[in-house]
Parts: C-alpha cells; sequence; structure tokens
C-alpha cells in the first residue's frame, strides 16, 4: 500500500514538473519564442504582459502577484507600447546605414541578433541572456566581441531616442582577441597567387595590384570613387577611413598602372573598382587554387606593410600609410626590423674595460636625416 501511494505521488511530481507554472505561457511553444504571463491587477482587469525568457516571466508573475494582493497601481511603462528589439534593431541598422562602412557586416550580424531576441521586450533581455546566446556559438572572441558591440550599439540608441533606459550589452564581457597576427605573401607566393588569378580572371590583377600597393582596407577599396582619385597629385583619398578620419594615399608606379587599368575596365561607373561588392566571391577560390593556407584579403594589407618595414621605412611611415589611429596596431610589424635590433644588442660586444660614451653634446650640429624616400613599388 505505502509502495502504491509513493508511486503515485511521484507520478504526480513528475506530471507537475513538465506542466508550465500558473500564468506562465508561451503563444507560440519553441525554443526562441518569448514567454509572456496572464495575471489579475489590483483593480480586477485581466491583463497580459511579454516577459522574455522562462524564468523572467515566472519572476514577473510573482512581482504581479504580489503588487495585486498590495493593491498597487500597474508601472507606467505597462501604460505604453512594449518597444520590441526588432524595433530598435531597425533603427540600429538606419544609423548604420548612414554612419558606417561595415553597414553590410552589421545587416548580416543583426540577422543573428534577430533570430534570438526578435519579438522579445527590449527591456527585457538580460546580460545573463545575452551572454548564454553567445556562449552558444562556436565563435572566434572577435565575432564575439563584434556581435556584442552591435548590440550595445542598438541599445545605445535606443536610450538615446527614448525606447529603453538600460544597456544589458554594457554588462557583458569583452573577449580577448589574439589580432597580433600577421600573415603577408612571400614573393613565391605571390608568384603562385598572380598564376591563379591570370588564369581563372586576368581583369582582376589589375585590383590585386591596387591593393599591394596602397595598403587600404578592403571596404575602402571597393567604395572608392573615381572623384577621389588625382593622377596628377599620384594620390587617393579616402573620404571617410575606419576611425572616421578623411585620409590620403600616395600612388606608386604599380598603383598608378593598376588605376589605369581599371579606368579602362570600369568606364562609366564612378566607382574605381566597378562598383562590385563581393570581391571575395573571386579571390577565394583563387587563393585556393593557389595553395595558400589561412590567406584571406586582409592580408593583402599586411603584405604591404610588411614589404614597407623590411624595406627600412620608419614605424611612424607606416602607420601614416596604414591609416591606424594609434602607433599600438603599426608596431605589430616592428620585428620584420632585425637589422636595427641586432645593431642594438650588438653594442654590448664592446671589449670589458673599454668607455662608452654616454653623453650628449648639445652644442653639437645634429646630423642631417635624409628625407623620406618616395614610396617605390613594393611587389618587387
Amino acid at each position: 500500500m505505502q509502495t502504491d501511494t509513493l508511486a503515485l505521488t511521484d507520478a504526480t511530481d513528475h506530471r507537475n514538473t513538465r506542466r508550465n507554472p500558473r500564468g506562465v505561457f508561451q503563444k507560440v511553444p519553441g525554443k526562441n519564442s518569448p514567454w509572456w504571463i496572464c495575471f489579475w491587477d489590483a483593480q480586477g482587469r485581466k491583463r497580459r504582459e511579454k516577459a522574455g525568457t522562462k524564468s523572467a516571466a515566472i519572476d514577473l508573475y510573482r512581482k504581479r502577484k504580489n503588487e495585486a494582493l498590495e493593491g498597487k497601481k500597474l508601472p507606467e511603462k505597462l501604460r505604453r507600447a512594449t518597444v520590441t528589439f526588432a524595433e530598435i534593431a531597425k533603427d540600429a541598422l538606419v544609423y548604420s546605414k548612414a554612419n558606417k562602412l561595415s553597414h553590410r557586416t552589421d545587416k548580416v550580424r543583426m540577422e543573428t541578433l534577430l533570430s534570438w531576441f526578435r519579438e522579445y521586450p527590449a527591456e527585457s533581455i538580460t546580460p545573463q541572456e545575452i551572454e548564454r546566446r553567445l556562449e552558444q556559438e562556436e565563435w572566434s572572441p572577435a565575432t564575439i566581441n563584434r556581435h556584442r558591440a552591435l548590440l550595445s550599439l542598438t541599445y545605445r540608441l535606443a536610450i538615446r531616442n527614448g525606447k529603453t533606459k538600460e544597456n544589458p550589452a554594457r554588462l557583458v564581457r569583452h573577449r580577448l582577441e589574439g589580432n597580433a597576427r600577421i600573415r603577408f605573401l612571400s614573393p613565391e607566393e605571390e608568384t603562385k597567387l598572380r598564376n591563379a588569378i591570370e588564369a581563372a580572371c586576368p581583369e582582376r590583377i589589375a585590383e590585386l595590384e591596387l591593393a599591394l600597393n596602397t595598403g587600404i582596407r578592403l571596404s575602402e577599396q571597393y567604395m572608392l570613387r573615381w572623384q577621389d582619385v588625382s593622377f596628377a597629385r599620384r594620390t587617393l583619398t579616402i573620404q571617410r577611413s575606419k576611425n572616421g578620419a578623411t585620409r590620403h594615399v600616395p600612388l606608386n608606379k604599380a598603383a598608378l598602372g593598376a588605376l589605369e587599368s581599371l579606368a579602362k575596365r570600369t568606364s562609366g561607373s564612378e566607382f574605381v573598382c566597378g562598383g562590385a561588392t563581393e570581391p571575395r566571391r573571386w579571390f577565394e577560390p583563387v587563393v585556393k587554387v593557389a595553395g595558400l593556407e589561412d590567406f584571406t584579403w586582409h592580408c593583402l594589407r599586411h603584405t604591404f606593410a610588411s614589404r614597407l618595414v623590411m624595406a627600412g621605412v620608419d614605424i611612424r611611415t607606416v602607420q601614416e600609410l596604414l591609416g591606424h589611429k594609434t602607433i599600438s596596431m603599426t608596431v605589430r610589424y616592428s620585428h620584420l626590423t632585425p637589422k636595427h635590433t641586432l645593431a642594438a644588442v650588438e653594442r654590448l660586444d664592446a671589449p670589458t674595460g673599454e668607455p662608452t660614451d654616454t653623453t650628449t653634446d648639445t652644442g653639437a650640429t645634429p646630423p642631417l636625416v635624409p628625407e623620406a624616400p618616395v614610396l617605390q613599388q613594393v611587389t618587387q
């Protein structure tokens, strides 16, 4: 008899654990569907309120029940329309299109965020929920940080527009990125890459030349307009670089030749590269044919910088040519100048006992510093 009673109790408990708590439900059952609560307020009116996650819904239901028992009125925010994440995401994409070079990438990332939070009330999303979503994806630290940054921008704009009061993404931890990686072309690899392009799409060689001899970013090159190119002054102007500033890039003979070829090929287009938006569609296949491992378009920029440093160009000039806002990004290439560091440690090889002149003659005439040479073709 006792055994039957225990079995009945266990079965009842099992059914109870499968049933949703009272007043908590989903309109459309599913993993990504938001949870709602249904309750009676202090005035005896039936209310429904969207809460986001199941745990948030349970907590909110208990809170509303206690408020009803105490005779409290509903918060002011419930008297206005609920702002969903989809609404503030739309505002963020409008801002991105008007102000960011990475708009196309933002659109792709926003689709992922919308798949998580589309119909959630914007104010119901918590830092813990964002962390959980990010951890579920097999992403690199850099990818996680880019999604976090877009989410934070979305909430900052929503706060400015008076649609939310808090930014939950601000409390999500920033991941440490290993961005010290430098991958550049060796002369042998460049030959293989050129041969692959000549075989598959020879008209693209000029785009490769321009990238290797200017070091401009992918987005800068494919959004460059002819009105920003001056053959007379041998410069091209990036109207809005990654850090928001305008910069001028000098053109060597190889870059000028590439631009002349592009002018013939893209006649009638306002864009230097003909308005192409996805160079990866042709670039990634030829990289594969050339047998280059772990090589992306951005590695062409690394190649430009690395060859300058190995040719003896000082780091400060390289920083200016790359358009880095701070020199800390450019210092990554300093290890490619072994002659300077070797000369420094060789000073320790002086015989013991020989005096080393460590004084400075402030009255002496400083040596003349030669002017920086005009940037030569860096592909040779």
